[in-house]
Parts: structure tokens; C-alpha cells; sequence
């Protein structure tokens, strides 16, 4: 039954199909995974991609929570026996959960309450007589109401007034009135926070901290503007700022036109009851209203800032895992340093730790001919075919110094420099321990920018992603909203991509549809047992994993050059006889369909077309037998910084430069142009027209030619455009 509600109210929502809608509901009930749906069974969705089931999924959990929530309510009001059959129905009808809530609110068990005592005082007739606003002498009447828990005339009015303020603050209609103009008015304001000392001992030091922490908030010291048109990022710099005790930060919106307006919602006429009501109708707002508005909308405007932070880092994560992969080549590594030398490491075509040594090129050491001859002793005796250098401290020295012995040797080995965020997180990881035990950190951080030339996404699923340096603001959104869809990009790349069963890591392996890491490691282990695997039907061996396991893992694990040429590719085993029954009507086998493009062009797909096979699952089996396991990421390309800068200083205004996109935000783009510190392009120096977003324009690693608009050498900030550059 909710599912039939679930797929109606989501078709209404997402503009989708209804039937599309439901049998997705019924594949993701059924425990297929996000992948495997987009890419098997496009019959059953109506060809929907990732993206559209993915929030097919999230609003389906979101109205799950809600039918929960609706049963708890449900049952609340039934044992206080206050259940009517319209409100039944109102709840039964609601599926929004601030509309749910506040039906809910009058019935809701909480704290005792101005309200709640003036009613054990039996002071609740008296609030009703004075809502009627009839009473000519509304002391008189309150006067009947004395007793000995209410002393006097007066203290029952103001216990009646306190029943009126709770009925005001918990009416629908009162709330959607403050909630409307919050919606429509309200403007965020952040103020810098006096600093108090605690003490004169603490005062000189005390300051110093507060004004070096202070410092980063700065354009945020007398902030305001209208909440609705606050961008994300900004919310949540006043917001960190607000948690580290630097800001103040409030929604407001103005008092007196949301009291004027509840006014004339509740009282009627003139009179000592209309002024008695329109007093606590005052109450109710300054005191109950406005403050539980104002929190929703933080609350409302953190989660919408939240969401747009946590799409922004899954875009760049998806680009970065997505990066261009070198292959398996023989690379030489190396984590670059000044005082602590240079780690180079040496890697086989498989990415295994053959030799590692440190040399020291550069001051103080400055042992250089030492170190060209220790790299060129590597580079011969490892044949080597590619250099990955690490793009942190001494990066361009260390690129100039690769570059010089090169060209002295003579030796033609691709250079490339490689981002290092987050490698030293995974050198002290548990994953890097059992990888590499007997080494430290520093070789584990080398072996690591290698491998992430290699295989980028390999590599970095290693890695925590908050870690790898492409994110915005990604402490401060809701943590596990943010794992989830980090885990959810790092899924979908591994699966677009696909994974050599017989090569990928555990780690790897984890992120593969219907896998898990249990199941990661049964492979694992069964492979270091068995030897590799010879097909994928070999996978049904694997301890624990059913049949159910391997209809959702088999078309994302490949088994390159395999007796079987189609458990290469990413056709399922579920269509093998569809294929060989292809190749029969050819009078071919399916290794001779795949190599041969005249017999693949005479296959008539729709004589294929039957049961739940129809033309999508057949477009994608044919593309791939024309390019069976292939990779759909770009291919890797070399770089160049301009060598007549270093540093900051070597900047100028109207200088025109290569740079490398680094990070992405709402804002604009950092570019690294060589100098050790990343400039900004914002959004609207991005091209000559107007900009929506800025992965409108650009990628991330992308190579692009920038013109510098801003040196600030105080501030350490480099301010570039992309505007009227040719190559950008």
C-alpha cells in the first residue's frame, strides 16, 4: 500500500512516470543497488540514469520516515483519547513533515508548561470566555476564578492569558502567517561577539587568541541580508564562525507587522477582552512564535546549505575519482621536501613497491649531483616509463630538477605532477599498514601519488574523501548526509568504470555493487587461495555470496583476457546466451561477433526483442562488444607550469598564465598557476556570459590559461580570470 502512495506522491514531485517511479521503488525494495538498476534494468525503469533513481530513493526514505513518524503520532493521540475521525484523516492525508508537526503540536507531550499549570489551576474556561471577547468586565469574571493556587483576580488573568499565548503560538494558521513572512522577509545578521575575559591574567593572551581566530571572519563582522537570497557558502562561514564563539548570528524578521498581522487573526473589535487577547497574542509571538520559527528556518537554511555543499564535493570527487588514469606503467615516484629530502619510490606496471630511497636535490642538503645520479641509476634499472610528483612543498623545484637530469641523460619519461591531498592521511591509515607494514609513512605517501597516476580511482578510494581537498565546507555539513552521498559518488564511479577481479584491492572491491567489505574479503581471500579467477562464474565459490550477491556484483567485475571473452566486458552474465545466440545466428562464436565489425553490422537487434529484453538492454550490449571493457575516462595528458614563476612575488597584474583547476565551489574555481598557493577565478570572471554554476565551465584537474586581475601579498590571496583568454 505505501508503495503505490510512495510512487504517486514521488511521480507528482520528480515529473516521472508512475510506473517508472514504482518498479524502481520495487528494485530497490528488492535490495538492487543504484548502479545496477541504471545500467540492467532499463527496461523495467523506462531508461532512467543515476541521478533520477537515486532521488527516486532518498524521497522514498524520506516518506518512509514520515509514515513512521505518522504511526507515532497516531498512537500518541489514540491513548490520549483525543482522536477524531478528521484529524485521523488529516494525518493520514498529510505527507509533509511541517505541516504533520504542526497538527501534531496541540497534541504533543512536552515540558510543563505557563500554559499547563494555568490549566491545573482550572483556568482554562476562563482563557475561552475572554477568546469570545464578549465580556464587558473581564475582572469580574476572572474574579470567580480565585482560589488558593490562584490568589487573585489579576493571576487569573494572566494564567488565561498564558492558555491564549500557547493556543496562538500552536495554531496552524498563526504559524503559516509568521512562517509565510520568515519565508518572504527574513534577513540573517551576523555581528562580531565582544570578547570578555575571564580574567586580567587571561586578557593579553585570551585577545591574541580570539582576535587570530576572529581574523578569518572578517567580512562577516556587520553582516546582513535577505535569508533567501543568502548563498550556501556564506550561511556557512557565519554559521563556523557562530559555533567558534566569533559570531552572533540571528533571522529575524519585523516583530511588529508579524504581531499586527496575528492581531487582526485573533482579536475582534475593541474591549478589555480584545485588549487582553491582543496582549497575549503580543506574548505568543515574542515569546513562543517567533523564536521556534526562527529556529526552523536555521535549521531549514543550514540543511539547504548543507545540500548544496555536500552536491558541490560529490561533483568534484566524482571528477577527481573520474581523473585520467595512466595505465599500468613502470612509474617512479616521488613525495617532494626541502629540509627533509625527496622519497622516491618505484612502482611495477602493477603499482608493487619495488625500491625506495630518498634524495636531497635541494637546500639545505643541497646535494644535487648525488641526486641526479641516484634518479638516473632508477630510471635505467627499474625502466622506468612515467615520473609522479607530488604537488606540495618543493613541487617546482622538484619538476625543475626531474626536467634539468632528464634533459642532461637524455631520457624521454613523461613528467606529471600529481595532487597529494590526502596521502598522508592514508600513509597512517590501517589500509596502508597492511599494505605496506615494514614502511614508514613517508614511503607509503610516495607509493601512493604513484599509484594515483596510474589508477586514480583505485588509488583514492582509499582514502576518506573529506580528505582528498575538493570539498566546501565539509566539517560543518551534517556528517552522515554527507558519507552517504560520498559513498554513494565513490559507488558509482567504481561501478561506471568497472574492476579487475583479479587485481583490485579489497578496498576496491568494497565499493562494488551488491559487495560490501565482508564479501570484499571472502573474494580476496578466496583469490590469494585459489589463484585468479578464470570466470565469472568462479564467483559463485566465494563463501556467503548467493545468487542475489552475484546478479548485482558480476557485470562490474571484469576478468581481462578470459576463456570467455564476454566476462571482460560489462555485458551481465545473464545475457552470455543472448550473445551467443547473436553470434549462432552469424554462424560465428562470440570472440570472432567482438572482433569482427562487418558481422556485428548485419545483427538485426530487434529480432532480439522479447520478454524483458528489449531495445536499451541490446543498444548497450552491442556497444560493448564493438569496445568490449572499455574505459570511459579521458586519457591523461602532461603539463607545464610557466617557468618564470615560483613564487607569489613573481606575480603581476595582466600576466597570462597556465594553471590547473584544483578545487570547485559555488563561488568559482581555485587554480594552482605554480606559485604554492592557489588563485581564485570567481564565478564571474569565469567566461564572457553569465554563469550559472561553474561546472558549467570547467572540470576539475582541467587545464586552463588564466590572466592575473590581483596580487594581495599581505593576505596571501591571487585573484584571476578566465574572461577573453583564448585556450581556456
Amino acid at each position: 500500500m505505501d508503495n503505490n502512495i510512495f510512487a504517486h506522491i514521488i511521480s507528482q514531485r520528480t515529473q516521472l512516470a508512475e510506473r517508472q517511479v514504482a518498479h524502481t521503488l520495487e528494485l530497490l525494495a528488492d535490495g538492487a543497488t543504484i548502479p545496477f538498476i541504471a545500467r540492467y534494468r532499463k527496461e523495467r525503469t523506462g531508461g532512467l540514469d543515476e541521478v533520477q533513481i537515486s532521488t527516486i530513493a532518498e524521497l522514498g526514505e524520506r516518506l518512509s520516515d514520515i509514515a513512521k513518524r505518522k504511526a507515532t503520532i497516531v498512537n500518541t493521540i489514540t491513548e490520549q483519547q483525543r482522536m477524531t475521525p478528521e484529524l485521523e484523516k488529516r494525518i493520514a492525508d498529510c505527507w509533509d513533515i511541517t505541516e504533520l508537526e504542526d497538527i501534531y503540536l496541540p497534541y504533543k507531550p512536552r515540558r510543563r508548561t505557563r500554559a499547563q499549570v494555568a490549566r491545573e489551576h482550572g483556568l482554562e474556561p476562563l482563557a475561552t470566555l475572554l477568546m469570545q471577547q464578549r465580556e464587558s468586565d473581564p475582572t469580574a469574571a476572572a474574579a470567580t476564578f480565585v482560589s488558593a493556587d490562584v490568589p487573585s483576580a489579576a493571576e487569573a488573568l494572566k494564567g488565561a492569558q498564558d492558555i491564549i499565548a500557547e493556543t496562538v503560538s500552536e495554531d496552524e494558521r498563526s504559524r503559516q502567517c509568521v512562517r509565510g513572512m520568515f519565508r518572504r522577509t527574513a534577513v540573517i545578521t551576523s555581528k562580531l561577539v565582544s570578547r570578555k575575559p575571564r580574567s586580567a591574567k587571561d586578557d593579553a593572551t585570551g585577545a591574541a587568541d580570539f582576535d587570530a581566530k576572529a581574523a578569518k571572519y572578517s567580512d562577516y563582522y556587520d553582516w546582513s541580508e535577505p535569508l533567501r537570497r543568502c548563498s550556501g557558502h556564506r550561511l556557512l562561514a557565519m554559521r563556523r564562525g557562530e559555533s567558534e564563539g566569533v559570531l552572533r548570528v540571528s533571522i529575524d524578521i519585523d516583530d511588529d507587522e508579524a504581531t499586527e498581522r496575528l492581531r487582526r487573526q485573533w482579536v475582534k473589535g475593541r474591549g478589555p477582552c480584545s485588549d487582553l487577547v491582543g496582549e497575549a497574542v503580543a506574548d505568543a509571538y515574542k515569546r513562543l512564535l517567533a523564536p521556534s520559527i526562527e529556529t526552523e528556518f536555521a535549521s531549514l537554511s543550514k540543511t539547504q546549505a548543507d545540500d548544496e555543499a555536500i552536491r558541490v564535493f560529490a561533483d568534484n570527487l566524482r571528477q577527481l575519482l573520474l581523473g585520467a588514469p595512466l595505465g599500468q606503467k613502470r612509474v617512479l615516484a616521488i613525495d617532494p621536501g626541502f629540509r627533509t629530502g625527496c622519497k622516491v619510490v618505484c612502482l611495477d606496471a602493477q603499482g608493487n613497491l619495488l625500491h625506495h630511497e630518498a634524495i636531497f636535490p635541494h637546500p639545505p642538503a643541497a646535494r644535487r649531483a648525488d641526486a641526479m645520479e641516484h634518479t638516473a641509476a632508477m630510471l635505467r634499472r627499474y625502466h622506468i616509463e612515467a615520473i609522479a610528483i607530488g604537488n606540495g612543498t618543493a613541487s617546482r623545484e622538484t619538476k625543475d630538477f626531474v626536467d634539468f637530469t632528464l634533459h642532461q641523460l637524455g631520457f624521454s619519461v613523461p613528467v606529471y605532477v600529481v595532487s597529494e591531498d590526502g596521502a598522508s592521511v592514508y600513509s597512517a591509515s590501517k589500509v596502508a599498514r597492511d599494505e605496506f607494514p615494514d614502511e614508514d609513512v613517508t614511503v607509503r605517501g610516495a607509493v601512493s601519488i604513484g599509484r594515483r597516476l596510474m589508477d586514480p580511482l583505485a588509488e583514492l578510494v582509499k582514502i576518506d574523501p573529506k580528505s582528498i581537498g575538493v570539498g566546501q565546507y565539509q566539517h560543518d555539513v551534517d556528517q552522515a548526509k554527507l558519507k552517504h552521498s560520498l559513498d554513494q559518488t565513490v559507488e558509482s564511479c567504481v561501478n561506471l568504470v568497472g574492476v579487475n577481479l583479479n587485481t583490485a584491492s579489497q578496498h576496491l572491491l568494497t565499493y562494488v555493487s551488491g559487495l560490501g567489505p565482508s564479501l570484499a574479503k571472502n573474494i580476496v581471500d578466496y583469490r590469494r587461495e585459489h589463484g585468479p579467477f578464470a570466470s565469472r562464474a568462479a564467483l559463485k565459490k566465494v563463501p556467503r555470496l548467493g545468487p542475489a550477491a552475484f546478479e548485482q556484483c558480476a557485470g562490474f567485475l571484469r576478468i581481462p583476457e578470459a576463456e570467455n571473452p564476454l566476462d571482460g566486458t560489462a555485458v551481465h552474465p545473464e545475457r552470455y546466451a543472448l550473445v551467443e545466440h547473436m553470434a549462432d545466428d552469424q554462424g560465428c562464436s562470440v570472440a570472432d561477433l567482438i572482433a569482427d565489425k562487418e558481422r556485428r553490422a548485419r545483427v538485426n537487434i530487434n529480432n532480439y526483442i522479447g520478454g524483458d529484453v528489449g531495445l536499451p538492454t541490446l543498444t548497450d550490449i552491442m556497444a560493448e562488444l564493438e569496445k568490449p571493457g572499455r574505459d570511459p575516462r579521458a586519457d591523461v595528458e602532461e603539463f607545464e607550469f610557466d617557468p618564470t614563476v615560483s613564487d607569489i612575488a613573481d606575480l603581476h597584474e595582466g600576466m597570462e598564465l597556465p594553471g590547473i583547476i584544483t578545487n570547485i565551489t559555488n563561488f568559482g574555481a581555485f587554480v594552482d598557476v605554480g606559485v604554492h598557493q592557489d588563485g581564485l577565478v570567481h564565478i564571474s570572471q569565469l567566461a564572457d556570459r553569465y554563469v550559472s554554476h561553474p561546472t558549467d565551465i570547467v572540470r576539475l584537474h582541467q587545464h586552463v590559461r588564466v590572466r592575473v586581475t590581483e596580487v594581495d601579498l599581505r593576505r596571501n590571496r591571487i585573484s584571476l580570470t578566465m574572461k577573453g583568454i583564448h585556450g581556456s
